[in-house]
């Protein structure tokens, strides 16, 4: 990491609202224990009570399908170069139902950022009408950050399962919160995994399995 990771505990002397930030971080955790990034962000308490506010209402407090939001994030951490945030996030696809030909695809498939229209090799790959809608958006957000139009609309489609007004803001909010999240990861190398490849589909399976 580039810079030192903060004390796991508030540190002697601390104010008692830096030991109340640290209490909140470790109640999300909770059973795990802090991980690299909350000792990365725990240099600055008030922007880590922050950021454990908005990921953790992401993550425990939404309504749209987890597999999705997983898919999104997966698909972000691919764009980005996130390793962490894929080996972190590609286990909780599978586990909110994404299959691995689909979690697959997501690390496969080359950028649909620049086209108009669905392309080929997204409209023949396992993922279903719904996943591909969502990639497509994630595709845009992140690296266009302007949103077409047909885009926007294939993710209220019926035919594709269309997401609701709560569900799409769930979906757009997780989109930029883990764009942000990468960002934080890779340019502070956080858990020094920017140096190594990300954990192939295969190994993701098998380490369910044990």
């Amino acid at each position: 990491m580039r810079l030192p990771y903060a004390p796991s505990t508030p540190p002697a002397g601390s104010p008692t609202k830096v030991g109340e930030i640290y209490a909140r971080i470790a109640a999300r955790r909770s059973p795990r224990p802090l991980i690299p990034l909350d000792l990365s962000l725990l240099h600055s308490p008030p922007v880590a009570d922050g950021w454990n506010s908005f990921l953790g209402a992401i993550r425990t407090e939404t309504v749209i399908d987890q597999g999705l939001l997983e898919l999104a994030v997966c698909r972000v951490a691919v764009l980005t170069g996130a390793v962490y945030e894929w080996n972190a996030h590609a286990p909780l696809a599978l586990k909110g139902g994404v299959q691995a030909a689909e979690l697959q695809a997501v690390r496969e498939l080359a950028s649909t950022a620049e086209e108009d229209s669905p392309p080929e090799a997204l409209r023949g790959s396992a993922l279903s009408g719904r996943q591909q809608a969502v990639l497509k958006y994630a595709d845009e957000m992140t690296l266009r950050v302007s949103v077409r139009e047909g885009t926007f609309a294939a993710l209220r489609a019926e035919g594709a399962g269309g997401l609701s007004d709560r569900e799409v803001v769930e979906l757009t909010t997780g989109v930029a919160g883990y764009n942000c999240v990468s960002r934080v990861l890779v340019a502070l190398d956080v858990g020094e995994n920017n140096g190594r490849e990300m954990k192939s589909v295969e190994e993701l399976v098998e380490g369910l399995k044990n």
